[in-house]
């Protein structure tokens, strides 16, 4: 069997069952992969920190029937986001300012990730302090997008996106505070899921931020699944996990008769024409899997949704930032800066958090009411074709329209951030013709209903099937 890279992770774990394919082949044939892709990519940190091959000749005997049976990711390489701690590891957040910070903590993810018997061979980068929806910093450079490294991949989760696409990982850890884990699942052509708040076990104290979603990113629907219920369910250390466990079911029932509303702006984006061709383009698939599929107006205004989460990132993320940039001014990156600048401004007015908390009100009512009618919302995850590899886009405007504000006219995300227990399912749309990289769509399913979003994506990703593998040839 060749190009074991292009498999997914359930068909490399079923090949492990059959004993078709090894752990050490498969272990060997991602490092190869690496080699020749990492130089132009820079989406992994940490190759290889562990001794990996042991543990993939593990692997091979728990398959062989000798120990213990083989665990839900037995032998499967994954790579982790750096952001998420592991113990005794370094943890420096893509910032110039944590030289020698070593974690003494595991995160609820990696813990998970870890005890069902995946071999992490990599951590992935982010931009510094994962603010940002690109991924350069001054520590690790700049992350390229595989599909054409003049773009990027997205961010925070940006070498994760990266990685899966490049072929280099089989499943990836993500987090999401604004997009972070849909905007490089859908840049890089591949899966992402924004599970409800507390879903997904975190750490303190962003566990009590409901914008904050840690979670997963992987090749197909099913894969997608796969990893989401590794790392889903309660967690002692995290007051917030939701319980019980909820399940994705193996098999997904179709969407026959599912009604789901279709927006390709939201009410308040300028969209750029490949995006919303690829959106609509979804839309007709989704009708030929054989839902009822109605474009529907969002009277949503873009000012109140970035007013909004502005408030709420001030008080918390933001004030984090704020911190580190007033202390080190001149050793951080200028996107963090312009974080800073922003949540001092926000800090600084009376009531601000209590105002941003009655806007929320405002950004829900009429998801609520399209919730009556519709089972699903489907809309575009990122309103440009993309943006240039290491550019931080301050100030610059956009052929869709408009100062970017910084970013929040590039990415449709954080409006389900603010609806922090809606699931949201990022899936890809088709690629522009003018860059040749990939859009993608957000499936947004009732509050808590992440199996409806499964299925929707399953459905789609079965009309017209992906690979999630750039044609990279290192």
């Amino acid at each position: 069997m060749t190009d074991l890279h292009y498999l997914s992770a359930t068909e490399v774990l079923d090949a492990f069952r059959t004993r078709e394919l090894s752990p050490v082949e498969v272990l060997e044939a991602v490092s190869a992969r690496a080699d020749a892709t990492e130089p132009t990519v820079n989406s992994l940190l940490e190759r290889d920190h562990e001794d990996l091959r042991s543990a993939a000749r593990e692997a091979a005997e728990r398959y062989a029937g000798r120990g213990e049976a083989p665990r839900p990711l037995e032998g499967l390489p994954v790579v982790l986001k750096e952001e998420q701690p592991i113990a005794g590891r370094s943890l420096r957040f893509g910032s110039l300012l944590t030289e020698g910070l070593v974690s003494d903590e595991t995160h609820p993810v990696a813990e998970r990730v870890y005890d069902a018997g995946a071999l992490v061979h990599a951590r992935t980068t982010t931009p510094e302090f994962s603010c940002a929806a690109f991924t350069h910093s001054d520590l690790w450079g700049v992350t390229r997008n595989p599909w054409n490294p003049d773009f990027t991949p997205g961010g925070s989760s940006g070498g994760s996106g990266a990685a899966l696409a490049a072929g280099t990982a089989y499943l990836a850890s993500g987090s999401d505070i604004g997009g972070s884990i849909r905007i490089p699942a859908s840049i890089n052509g591949v899966v992402g899921f924004k599970a409800p708040h507390g879903r997904v076990p975190t750490g303190a104290p962003y566990n009590l931020d409901r914008y904050c979603h840690d979670g997963v990113l992987a090749r197909t629907i099913a894969d997608c699944a796969l990893f989401e219920n590794v790392v889903a369910g309660p967690h002692p250390a995290d007051i917030a996990s939701l319980r019980p466990k909820l399940e994705i079911p193996e098999r997904l029932d179709a969407i026959d008769g599912m009604r789901i509303a279709l927006s390709v702006d939201l009410g308040s984006w300028d969209i750029h024409e490949e995006v919303a061709a690829n959106t609509r383009a979804a839309g007709e698939s989704l009708i030929e899997a054989g839902a009822k599929v109605d474009e529907v107006e969002i009277p949503w205004n873009l000012e109140l949704l970035m007013d909004t989460a502005r408030r709420h990132f001030a008080s918390i993320f933001g004030a984090e930032i704020a911190g580190a940039a007033d202390a080190f001014p001149d050793l951080v990156n200028d996107y963090v800066h312009a974080w800073a600048d922003e949540a001092r401004a926000l800090m600084a007015e009376p009531g601000s958090f209590l105002r941003g908390l009655n806007q929320e009100a405002e950004v829900w009512a009429p998801i609520g009411q399209l919730f009556e009618t519709y089972d699903a919302l489907v809309c575009p995850t990122w309103a440009v074709p993309g943006i240039a590899a290491g550019d931080s886009i301050l100030g610059q405007l956009f052929d869709a329209g408009g100062g970017n504000d910084r970013q929040f006219t590039c990415f449709m995300t954080t409006p389900f951030n603010i609806l922090a227990p809606c699931p949201v399912l990022a899936v890809p749309s088709g690629i522009a013709p003018s860059n040749g990289v990939p859009t993608g769509i957000q499936i947004v399913a009732r509050t808590y209903d992440d199996v409806t979003a499964f299925r929707i994506g399953a459905a789609l990703e079965q009309v017209r099937p992906w690979t999630g593998l750039a044609p990279f040839a290192g």
